[in-house]
């Protein structure tokens, strides 16, 4: 009985440590196949390497890119300070579009300058070397501000859109609140059913209060990356009423009906504007044609029968 005990205890202690030379060697296994794999990877798909890892690099690895960050270097030489910062401001009021950072924005702006200095000489080579000169520089300017418009264009579109629909994302917000939910429930019940900018902007707010940021910090953030005054006064109430424990229901009632008011009285005064607007065409589109049509005739049988 000893001995078979012993046996057993032997075969015990083999199977033990087959068992962890497996364990070791499978884990150095491991490891080079891992490493074989990321080499692999890395031929294929390195600086320099094509489909096949030893094929010439691809045409806009070799030319579109590095002539892309001339232009971008060359863009940000040119713009002072002062100018990259509004720029960046000017992108958080377009909502900082994905496919438009700053840094395509830069190249954009060397790329205008090249392209309407060339299109400027073009233009102006009628006109002699001072033609080509003036029209040369005004092409350059021309080319190097269009990103800037473009995006102050966008985020002005961008920020009307919010001013729209501010008041009718606050009534849910208010109803949200005063159904019983607080005030994080609410703005993402607003992100969850509503739809344009600001509801993006209230998810971003959401975001943040998420990941840990103050509700008064991220509201702040809000409010600066807009011009919308209405929607900054909304911000700088919600963290007035945070900080003096005031009800946030009450404010949101407040805020609702104070924009609907606003909203009112925008459209009230747009209608206003109708009549001027509508003047000058009709003083220089209109009338000149009813003139023709009505005068026409009767000046030509006067003309006839004077000339009779």
């Amino acid at each position: 009985m000893g001995a078979l005990l012993l046996m057993a205890a032997f075969g015990a202690l083999i199977a033990a440590a087959a068992l962890a030379w497996r364990a070791l060697t499978a884990g150095r296994t491991g490891r080079r196949v891992a490493a074989a794999r990321l080499a692999a990877v890395g031929n294929v798909y390195g600086a320099g390497a094509g489909p096949s890892g030893d094929g010439p690099a691809p045409f806009t690895d070799r030319v579109l890119r590095p002539l892309a960050a001339r232009f971008g270097g060359l863009g940000r030489r040119l713009t002072p300070a002062g100018l990259v910062a509004r720029l960046h401001r000017s992108l958080a009021y377009a909502g900082n579009p994905p496919k438009w950072p700053a840094e395509r924005v830069m190249q954009a702006k060397g790329l205008g300058l090249a392209a309407g200095a060339l299109l400027g000489v073009l233009y102006g080579a009628g006109l002699g070397a001072a033609g080509a000169l003036a029209g040369a520089g005004l092409g350059a300017a021309a080319g190097f501000l269009l990103p800037d418009l473009l995006i102050y264009n966008l985020g002005l579109r961008r920020q009307q859109e919010i001013a729209r629909t501010l008041p009718d994302v606050l009534d849910m917000l208010t109803v949200s609140v005063e159904a019983g939910l607080g005030f994080d429930a609410a703005v993402a019940q607003v992100r969850a059913n509503a739809e344009g900018p600001l509801a993006g902007e209230f998810g971003r707010v959401l975001r943040e209060m998420q990941i840990g940021k103050p509700r008064a910090d991220a509201l702040r953030a809000m409010a600066g990356r807009t011009t919308v005054p209405e929607l900054r006064g909304f911000a700088s109430a919600v963290v007035q009423a945070g900080e003096l424990g005031i009800p946030i229901a009450n404010v949101l009632r407040e805020q609702s009906r104070e924009m609907r008011l606003r909203r009112r009285q925008r459209a009230e005064e747009a209608a206003q504007k109708v009549p001027i607007k509508i003047l000058f065409p009709l003083l220089f589109c209109l009338f000149p044609a009813l003139f023709v049509i009505i005068i026409g005739p009767g000046a030509l049988r006067i003309m006839e029968l004077l000339g009779a």
